[in-house]
């Protein structure tokens, strides 16, 4: 179902683990940053909810979200980090950068995934307009920072 007919925010909790003794890296873009601002705090706000410290959750920016990539490897090879959440939103525009951008992000976060055998969470929006990323960071359709969150929470269990 796309997310037009849903709210990110409404997940099923059931059999998630126990995360009080995770540590989680928070990547952040700073592009776009009135929606990766919202998307990060709901990331936040969704662990320590869920079980999380505040100490176990390492936060890092980035300028923009190709440079996701790069960072999440960087947390990725740390041992005392189980799982990197990343955050950032490229909104379509005029020209066709989002597609490389997002291509790239996309791949490269799975590559790493793969690469450190953690979970590393695309919490990337992908809107085309600026509305439809605010309705996603938080407005009407939730925010996809906590469903980035609770991923990165049930892929611990995997």
């Amino acid at each position: 179902m796309s997310s037009a007919h849903k709210n990110l925010s409404i997940f099923s909790t059931d059999n998630l683990p126990d995360i009080s003794e995770k540590r989680f890296a928070l990547v952040v873009a700073e592009w776009n940053e009135q929606v990766t601002e919202a998307l990060a705090q709901g990331a936040a706000k969704t662990l320590l909810e869920y079980g999380a410290k505040p100490e176990n959750i390492v936060r890092a920016n980035v300028p923009g979200s190709y440079e996701l990539t790069f960072a999440a490897q960087k947390m990725a090879q740390k041992n005392d980090i189980d799982a990197v959440i990343c955050i950032g939103c490229v909104i379509q525009g005029e020209t066709k950068h989002n597609d490389y951008i997002n291509h790239a992000v996309a791949q490269g976060l799975t590559n790493v995934s793969l690469k450190y055998d953690k979970p590393v969470i695309f919490g990337v929006l992908t809107p085309n307009t600026e509305q439809q990323a605010l309705d996603r960071a938080g407005g009407i359709h939730g925010n996809k920072g906590d469903e980035a969150a609770i991923t990165a929470v049930k892929m611990l269990a995997f």
